[in-house]
């Protein structure tokens, strides 16, 4: 397992007893939806779903509207707890029956953050390797963990498999079946329990839903409450959780110094698959992209563009929204930074903190590759997007949001432009990849 080095300001922290020269470590909740759409939030549009908390914390820090991550559940976490382009990270199969994980010479925030004295822990799920004991989270940095090893649907009648789907705690399997009702409840009591314990050190806690991925599973109590439906009471499921976990940081004396992000994987899984659409899982049961083009599975904006909220109080300025680009890649090495831990050099990430806290108003994110699975598949280089799935497309959007418009005739230049940058990238991933000689 490679470690990062800590900073000379993480030893100066540990040595003081986490104060010195009027600078802390900022506690960290990272909060990570499974399929939750662009539109699902009151905040971004939502005219029936309520999100009160989430919004409320939008209010209170800074919302992006284009902020990226991966079209699908791999891809994604790689990007955000590595910090690295999927094409860049063979991590193998992880779902139902797989044996690959997360190389042993790559740093996982949890790992990098722990480096630099944080107490850190997981709840959720993992989809990053299961197969060996050093592939689950404890042996990836977290401390505990309570979750599942990959996503809810790999059980029979939708993936026909034999294997039980178990619920973990740390490296032991606990519960099977599992009552995928309360998972969303569970959590939140860890998250929640993991919060409330007194120490020395700054935690790092990483809340992985496993919803709204389906099948849909929510308790009860929030059964019928929504008057979008299911889907609806799912995501005011999550709602809850989120304010369950303010309400805790405050209660404890926390809040003013936790910076906490919400964010989502992917778009929402519309156009399944037939092998999805049974036991009793229904086509309407799926988020909205809101005004994007696509979902899951596709590199049209509705599959990549995710929610972002940050909200880290006295450093990010409360009711900030902004459509500059960033990415999870960037949540890595962010996070890191502020933890005072030092990034390992070669990741595809970006220090936002100086963007967040408003010192700048351009990201410093001024391009995104855009993947399928570990294959590139497009680039945006400012508003301009190049997909080159099926020919070529190309996009302003910010005028063209929606991906309505392919004006690659009027604008060949841009597009050898961006096939040019496309290619660089793709040069270096081989070269990356190429066995030495």
């Amino acid at each position: 397992m490679a470690l990062m080095r800590p900073t000379l300001l993480s030893l100066i922290w540990l040595l003081m007893g986490g104060t010195t020269l009027g600078w802390s470590a900022p506690n960290i909740v990272l909060m990570f939806a499974d399929d939750l759409g662009y539109g699902d939030l009151g905040s971004y549009g939502n005219p029936t779903i309520r999100t009160p908390n989430l919004d409320s914390l939008a209010a209170e820090g800074l919302r992006m509207t284009s902020f990226y991550s991966a079209p699908s559940c791999v891809p994604a976490r790689t990007q955000l707890l590595l910090g690295r382009y999927p094409s860049r990270t063979a991590v193998g199969r992880t779902s139902v029956g797989g044996d690959g994980g997360i190389p042993s010479d790559l740093t996982t925030l949890a790992q990098g953050l722990r480096s630099a004295g944080y107490r850190t822990a997981m709840a959720g799920k993992w989809h990053l390797g299961y197969a060996r004991e050093e592939y689950l989270p404890v042996g990836k940095g977290f401390d505990e963990w309570f979750g599942l090893p990959y996503s809810n649907d790999m059980i029979k009648p939708w993936v026909q498999t034999d294997e039980p789907l178990w619920l973990y705690r740390n490296a032991e399997k606990v519960e099977h079946p599992v009552d995928q009702d309360q998972l969303t409840i569970r959590y939140t009591d860890e998250v929640v329990k993991f919060i409330r314990e007194e120490s020395g050190e700054p935690f790092f806690v990483y809340l992985a839903y496993s919803m709204p991925h389906l099948p849909l599973r929510t308790a009860g109590v929030f059964r019928g409450t929504s008057r979008a439906g299911l889907y609806g009471d799912v995501i005011e499921a999550i709602d809850w959780s989120a304010g369950e976990i303010l309400r805790a940081l405050g209660e404890s004396g926390k809040r003013e110094d936790t910076i906490v992000i919400f964010t989502s994987d992917n778009g929402p899984w519309l156009n399944l698959p037939g092998r999805m659409l049974s036991g009793g899982v229904r086509p309407w049961h799926a988020g909205s992209p809101g005004p994007l083009r696509g979902a899951k599975h596709t590199t049209y904006e509705g599959g990549v563009r995710v929610p972002f909220i940050v909200r880290w109080p006295g450093r990010v300025p409360a009711g900030s929204v902004s459509a500059e680009m960033g990415a999870t890649l960037d949540i890595y090495q962010t996070l890191l930074s502020v933890g005072g831990a030092e990034p390992p050099p070669g990741g595809d990430g970006h220090d936002m903190t100086e963007f967040w806290e408003g010192g700048v108003n351009q990201s410093p994110r001024r391009d995104f590759i855009y993947h399928h699975g570990s294959r590139a598949q497009g680039i945006r280089v400012g508003p301009w997007k190049l997909r080159t799935v099926d020919g070529d497309e190309l996009f302003q959007l910010d005028i063209d949001s929606s991906e309505r418009y392919n004006v690659a005739e009027e604008h060949p230049e841009i597009v050898a432009e961006l096939r040019d940058r496309l290619s660089a990238y793709e040069a270096r991933v081989a070269a990356e990849t190429s066995p030495d000689e």
